[in-house]
């Protein structure tokens, strides 16, 4: 239960769990609430920057491309394209499961509030959804074997809400990052959020962006491939500290590869948490403490241009509060402070202020205190989270186009000792959203090796027919037998990912 993890952590504090040599900070509430502010008009701004260019670009933009900003350019996404605000909508809906009840609130809480939402959802947010939906709980929900996106961004773009509840205290940070970042993710993808919200919680009550982000990555074990992407983008930062191109291009040369996501493998696309996260933490590095350098820079790294700019811009906002957030940038959010956000019934005003209710809490409940209008806040040094490494023994080698329906499919032969398959339906144009759910059995090698059930329709839908893990290393035969086909709907098979053992 998180309440009760607070309590033990706010114990160890008290009785002399490592420290900072500041380990307390005392902040005005109208501060700490301008920093809340900042934390989430950051992430509407640096969201509404990069929307226009998200996965258009699979190299960084040129500097010759123009990026539109005006006073009204937040209002007219609201209205047009709201869901392009998935960053901010999907936060919502955490904070609101804590609002309603609690900080002890239990994971499945979340994980119900996730599934059942009336939000699309895409990659390992996606694949959660179905898991959740058919019966598999987090964690279980975002592990590898069951979800092949665990590595992707979804976390990440969603792990805000965690630094923000957090002000100043990172483990209790990383903490409410645990449980509910499992629902979707794992390893590098679990990765990419815990180190978000810890670079939040830190932009509380540091300014020294180059600190933040080192200290940040402390809350990440130095084994994993998430830990060494960052540490070498600083370590670029410092050699070349005039030219992020140079920084973008090596951490693309050593990291710029998705060895998990069904369309991200063997594809210039790439929504892998590693690299992604790099292009926010070079946008922090590279944009020195300026607004616009930081969500232009972060914005023109490319992939996922409208998510990196808004963590980068919300780490930014946290750190100058709203305040001082320059004009140009907040100005076109007072058209749509009071607006609720797609899908929700919480508009920026109304988030700012559950999100402030529950930083207070957290404060409390870590050896904090608010006397009058004054916050005091115990300060914690990073501790590791778990190691933890997705697609263990498994490396794709692989991406075979099939697109054949099941039928004409027959038998598939691959060499390795895992696979995934996508998979798509063919509806009639009249075709309404029913319950519907195909009943496909998976063999392997003529012996059953589960029965997956797909919906042809509705927004829980999912894009992998079945994920094949941990067969012996060599040959194998894949076939499918629908058991409950309709004359009416087709499936087919789009392309297989193959594994095999990392030599």
């Amino acid at each position: 239960m998180l309440h009760r993890y607070a309590l033990v952590l706010g114990a160890l504090l008290a009785v002399g769990c490592a420290q900072s040599s500041q380990d307390q900070v005392t902040l005005d509430k109208d501060v700490l609430m301008d920093k809340i502010r900042g934390a989430w008009a950051g992430q509407i701004i640096g969201c509404t920057y990069g929307g226009p260019t998200e996965f258009k670009f699979h190299n960084f933009i040129s500097d010759e491309y123009a990026i539109d900003w005006n006073e009204h350019i937040v209002k007219w996404w609201y209205d047009h394209t709201p869901g392009l605000y998935d960053d901010v909508y999907m936060d919502l809906t955490f904070v609101e499961v804590f609002d309603k009840e609690g900080l002890d609130a239990p994971v499945e809480s979340f994980a119900k509030a996730f599934a059942n939402a009336g939000y699309p959802l895409w990659h390992a947010n996606l694949q959660a959804r179905y898991n959740i939906r058919e019966g598999i709980m987090p964690p279980e929900s975002g592990h590898w074997r069951n979800n092949a996106h665990a590595d992707d961004i979804d976390f990440q773009i969603e792990a805000d809400y965690a630094g923000i509840m957090a002000p100043g205290m990172v483990n209790a940070a990383t903490y409410y990052s645990d449980a509910i970042g499992h629902i979707m993710n794992y390893g590098d993808g679990w990765y990419g959020g815990v180190y978000v919200a810890a670079m939040y919680a830190l932009a509380f009550v540091n300014d020294d962006i180059p600190f933040i982000v080192r200290e940040a990555l402390k809350t990440i074990p130095a084994e994993s491939k998430y830990y060494q992407c960052m540490d070498d983008v600083i370590r670029w930062w410092k050699q070349y500290p005039d030219d992020w191109h140079l920084t973008w291009a090596l951490a693309n040369e050593h990291y710029g590869y998705d060895i998990g996501c069904p369309g991200g493998f063997n594809s210039s696309f790439n929504i892998d948490a590693v690299i992604n996260s790099a292009y926010i933490v070079i946008g922090l590095l590279y944009g020195d403490g300026d607004f616009y350098k930081t969500i232009d820079i972060a914005t023109r790294c490319g992939q996922d241009s409208d998510c990196n700019p808004a963590s980068a811009a919300g780490i930014l906002g946290t750190i100058l509060g709203y305040d001082r957030i320059p004009e140009k940038w907040k100005a076109p959010l007072d058209e749509v402070a009071d607006v609720d956000f797609k899908y929700t019934d919480i508009s920026f005003n109304r988030a700012c202020q559950m999100s402030f209710n529950q930083a207070l809490q957290v404060i409390a409940l870590n050896g904090g205190s608010t006397e009058g209008d004054a916050v005091t806040i115990r300060t914690q040094v990073p501790q590791p989270v778990r190691l933890e490494q997705s697609f263990e023994g498994h490396w794709p080698v692989a991406k075979v186009s099939i697109n054949k329906t099941l039928a004409d499919l027959g038998e598939f032969s691959f060499e390795g000792k895992g696979a995934v398959f996508s998979y798509r339906f063919v509806l009639p144009k009249d075709y309404a959203v029913t319950d519907y759910k195909a009943q496909v059995e998976v063999l392997v090698d003529g012996a059953l090796y589960k029965t997956v059930s797909l919906p042809a329709s509705g927004n829980g839908k999912g894009t992998e027919l079945c994920q094949i893990w941990d067969l012996p290393q060599g040959e194998h035969k894949v076939s499918f037998n629908w058991t409950n086909k309709t004359s009416d709907l087709d499936l087919i098979v789009g392309f297989a990912n193959i594994f095999t053992e990392k030599k």
